[in-house]
């Protein structure tokens, strides 16, 4: 498996695009509707199948629903081309989130838009916005990886939410997140690296 790097095109205080996707029932959900009322959101790119949101994916589970109570929202957003990867469908994607123990939105970006948008890369690709939608990180969960020992804790991710409930920048450099590149349909795949 390759493992590709996070872009860093968001900058920081750059506003989060907007969204409006279906979940894997089809029920559509807005950015304006998570944020509402929160302190922040984490958008978290992802797939069902990629060795490296596995890897994390309890972890992360239990990670969403800890932040949820300082009042931070969670998304997950799956943009991979389910024609040529059909384990990414959304009808899988509903029994990955359950096996997961995710509590929160899991959506299907099908034009791969939001994704572009994002200047996502890889899954998982994590990104955390104030309450007024403007980027305080985006970075690895922590250092861990498949294969390489260690259990994951969302060590990194979870300083960035310290510093954004505390009011404090996150220190930079931030570290990219890795995983398998997102599975652009064919002719679609966005040049991140030129």
């Amino acid at each position: 498996m390759a493992e590709v790097p996070s872009t860093f095109r968001l900058q920081t205080g750059q506003k989060a695009p907007h969204f409006s996707l279906p979940d894997g029932n089809g029920e559509s959900i807005a950015l304006d509707e998570v944020i509402s009322g929160k302190k922040g959101v984490l958008i978290a790119f992802v797939c069902n199948h990629c060795p490296f949101v596995v890897h994390l994916a309890d972890s992360f589970g239990s990670f969403a629903d800890e932040i949820a109570e300082s009042g931070i929202a969670t998304v997950a957003i799956n943009a991979n081309d389910v024609a040529n990867y059909p384990a990414d469908s959304p009808e899988k994607m509903i029994e990955f989130a359950k096996t997961s123990g995710w509590n929160f939105p899991y959506l299907y970006d099908e034009s791969q838009e939001v994704a572009k948008a994002y200047a996502a890369a890889c899954t998982p690709d994590f990104y955390l916005f104030n309450s007024d939608l403007e980027l305080t990180y985006a970075g690895q969960y922590d250092d861990t990886r498949p294969g390489r020992g260690g259990e994951p804790t969302g060590e990194d991710l979870r300083q960035a939410v310290n510093d954004l409930i505390s009011g404090t920048p996150t220190p930079t450099p931030w570290y990219p997140s890795t995983g398998c590149n997102i599975k652009w349909k064919p002719g679609e795949a966005p040049d991140y690296f030129g």
